[in-house]
């Protein structure tokens, strides 16, 4: 049964709202928002958790980079709060809010909106899952918004942390860089898994199709589907903020663009390739099943052909004539059976001379 959920969400309630009001759309949830906030520059590291919204306000005119994470995106009225505090659009909070938005990037007077989809496999049900992630980038702030928490995003703190590479010396762009390949990194990681459960499938189809066979083919074939709607727009995103004519984004970081927008289409390109095989794998397990079918029925047909002539011979001497020639001759029975054995020992050697088997 395909779960439907997984493609498209119910928004009957957002019928007749005014544009730009923050409406949850996921799953629902009671726990507390979690945010944390991480403050640097070159000589300098922060971070801790935040109990209120109201203390990360003054990351607004801080100097060095803050990076302000919620874990949780069901309180719309925190969202709104600091969406009024760091002057974001009504309709970015309503976009932040709605967990089912396409992977786009938006361009404001003083921030970009960035929303991609952060997926993990599940290797229990073999299934990709996904949650929407919602990126803002200020002059010098970056918040981000993850549906639940737990993410793929600790090598970029840890690299905060102890200063490594080249992050704490570069601005909140460069941040965002970091986010978006540790993203796109992940991608690569859950498409050797699927390419993994393929191959299985490929040989599984090759040497004993069953029905379970096909099921797990269709069902893949929706994850390529899910995949493709997760990903694909990423390239235009990515293209986006390397061509966005911003002071946001700035010149070190535009070449790392290009980086990740050379992965995304990596990505692309393997879904893809997932996605033919697939159809391929779909095509010869049809076939496999055909020939198989094609075999019984040649079977049949050759035991058929070879009873026929008997069953002839058996229905004339099966009469209740009282005068047939053969009846009173004391060889009929013996003779009988030695046409009958002929015919089929002729008709056996009949078909494997033109290799019907």
């Amino acid at each position: 049964m395909i779960r439907l959920q997984k493609y498209f969400r119910k928004r009957g309630k957002a019928i007749g709202l005014t544009p730009g009001t923050p409406l949850y759309t996921g799953e629902e949830k009671e726990e507390k928002v979690r945010i944390t906030l991480i403050d640097y520059n070159a000589d300098q590291f922060l971070e801790k958790e935040i109990s209120a919204a109201e203390d990360c306000f003054v990351c607004r005119d801080s100097s060095s980079v803050s990076w302000i994470n919620l874990d949780g995106i069901h309180d719309t009225s925190l969202i709104e709060n600091l969406g009024l505090h760091f002057d974001l659009h009504p309709l970015v909070m309503e976009d932040i809010a709605n967990s089912w938005q396409r992977p786009k990037m938006e361009s404001y007077d003083h921030f970009l909106y960035v929303v991609v989809k952060m997926l993990s496999y599940d290797e229990p049900n073999r299934e990709v899952t996904g949650e929407q992630v919602s990126f803002i980038l200020g002059k010098h702030v970056v918040l981000s918004f993850q549906e639940r928490p737990g993410d793929i995003f600790e090598p970029v703190r840890e690299r905060i942390r102890t200063g490594k590479g080249r992050i704490r010396r570069m601005g909140p762009d460069y941040l965002v860089y970091a986010l978006l390949d540790t993203i796109v990194d992940q991608y690569f990681v859950i498409l050797e898994k699927v390419g993994e459960h393929i191959e299985e499938l490929e040989e599984a189809v090759v040497s004993d199709p069953r029905p379970e066979t096909l099921h797990e083919i269709h069902k893949l074939k929706r994850e390529m589907i899910f995949l493709r709607k997760s990903i694909w727009p990423l390239r235009e995103l990515v293209n986006g903020l390397e061509r966005e004519e911003s002071s946001l984004v700035t010149k070190p970081t535009l070449r790392y663009l290009r980086d990740a927008y050379d992965h995304t289409i990596q990505v692309i390109d393997t879904v893809e390739t997932f996605r033919d095989m697939l159809s391929g794998m779909h095509d010869t397990y049809l076939s496999g099943i055909s020939n198989r079918m094609n075999e019984i029925m040649k079977v049949l047909t050759i035991i058929a052909t070879i009873f026929i002539p008997l069953t002839f011979i058996a229905g004339i001497y099966g009469m209740n004539f009282e005068f047939m020639p053969e009846l009173k001759w004391p060889w009929a029975y013996p003779a009988v059976w030695f046409v009958m054995l002929l015919l089929a020992g002729f008709m056996v050697l009949y078909f494997r001379r033109k290799r019907w088997f």
